[in-house]
């Protein structure tokens, strides 16, 4: 809860949410993130996590295990603050989580849907090897405007 004024800070970013998913609440308000943070830290296996750098709360990382048919795969999602775009950070974050992914859940397999336009996470899941599975055209309805989904995936 030491980070709830950060992470509300951070997330009332509109140009943050516009590469985010609408369940993602915009404007964000302290009790956005008390509420996250407590979902967060009530997991088992604990899935979603803080990202910081240089000991300053800089973003949000996680993996939406799957269930059913899917139960070995998990959907893995993330952001960091405006502020601290292009420092590497996310490539980082997803390196280490993947890593904690395979290990530690019972996984083979972490994928996930990128807009069309978000070049930058595009890069970062490219760098951390993940393989372009497929487009979806028009798959994506944000902000009034259609966009293709990209979804990338890596196996254990």
């Amino acid at each position: 809860m030491d980070d709830k004024e950060c992470l509300a800070q951070l997330a009332n970013n509109k140009k943050l949410w516009d590469n985010l998913r609408d369940y993602i609440p915009y404007p964000y308000f302290l009790t956005d993130a008390e509420e996250y943070i407590s979902f967060c830290t009530s997991q088992n296996p604990q899935t979603y996590f803080a990202v910081e750098y240089n000991g300053e709360f800089v973003g949000s990382i996680g993996l939406i295990l799957q269930t059913d048919v899917y139960r070995k795969s998990a959907e893995i999602g993330y952001w960091i603050g405006e502020h601290f775009w292009g420092k590497g950070i996310a490539s980082k974050a997803v390196a280490l989580i993947v890593d904690y992914g395979f290990q530690n859940l019972d996984i083979v397999r972490i994928f996930t849907g990128i807009f069309g336009f978000n070049i930058g996470s595009q890069r970062v899941l490219e760098k951390n090897g993940f393989i372009k599975e497929a487009v979806f055209k028009k798959a994506i309805y944000k902000n009034g405007i259609f966009s293709d989904e990209i979804r990338y995936a890596i196996w254990k």
